[in-house]
């Protein structure tokens, strides 16, 4: 099979031509696989897709409009009313960003204390200090000011978790730049709960470029050069 070893970007799909050659071509939205409920996306063109096979799709069949450029995936789930972000709500958003990158690492380490596989072993090495020294603030909701004052008492055990998230995202290419699709698998899932992440990635990409740098990345969550 020609196709067995062809890889098409998100959106289309290997069909072998009269020559017998494989290319890509649109996948048509129609004969996506069904899908659950809980498996719907919201498009940034605020419609309900019943699955990323269907939103790609349609955006690969609008390829070259304005339009076509313009969607994305939004967010997971269906589409719904998205409060507005205020200033405030935007400027509060790195600190509880922050400390949820430093509870994810700090499950997978103890998910690794059983059974290893989420963290190597130079990864642990780093978590491990930040854990063993996790135990004043527990996992869960704090208040502002204390997650300002933990940052500002022990920053050390911060810049880590930012930079492994930016290192987790950074792949389609390693390139030390985040793209709007390498963003998506973070962005998109945490939308309904956070409704300030879309206006912080903006106001992160300080030079408009469409692209977040490490350096960008790390000005927004406070993590000095």
């Amino acid at each position: 099979d020609p196709c067995r070893n062809f890889h098409c970007k998100k959106g289309k799909v290997c069909h072998v031509d009269k020559q017998g050659k494989p290319r890509c071509i649109c996948q048509d939205p129609a004969a996506c696989p069904s899908t659950k409920d809980y498996e719907r996306v919201c498009g940034t063109d605020n419609k309900t897709y019943d699955g990323t096979c269907q939103l790609f799709g349609t955006k690969c069949q609008l390829e070259g409009t304005k339009m076509g450029r313009q969607l994305h995936l939004d967010y997971m789930g269906s589409c719904k009313y998205i409060p507005h972000c205020t200033d405030y709500e935007v400027d509060q958003f790195p600190l509880r960003m922050r400390d949820w990158l430093k509870n994810i690492l700090m499950q997978y380490y103890e998910r690794d204390l059983d059974t290893s596989g989420f963290l190597t072993e130079k990864q642990r090495s780093k978590v491990k200090k930040i854990y063993q020294n996790d135990k004043r603030l527990m996992a869960g909701d704090h208040a502002i000011e204390l997650l300002l004052y933990d940052f500002e008492k022990n920053y050390h055990m911060y810049v880590y978790p930012v930079h492994w998230q930016f290192h987790q995202l950074d792949q389609h290419p390693v390139d030390r730049l985040l793209t709007h699709s390498e963003l998506a698998p973070l962005r998109a899932s945490l939308v309904p709960m956070e409704h300030c992440i879309t206006r912080f990635f903006q106001e992160c990409d300080g030079d408009r470029d469409k692209l977040i740098a490490l350096k960008e990345w790390c000005h927004c969550f406070g993590i000095k050069e």
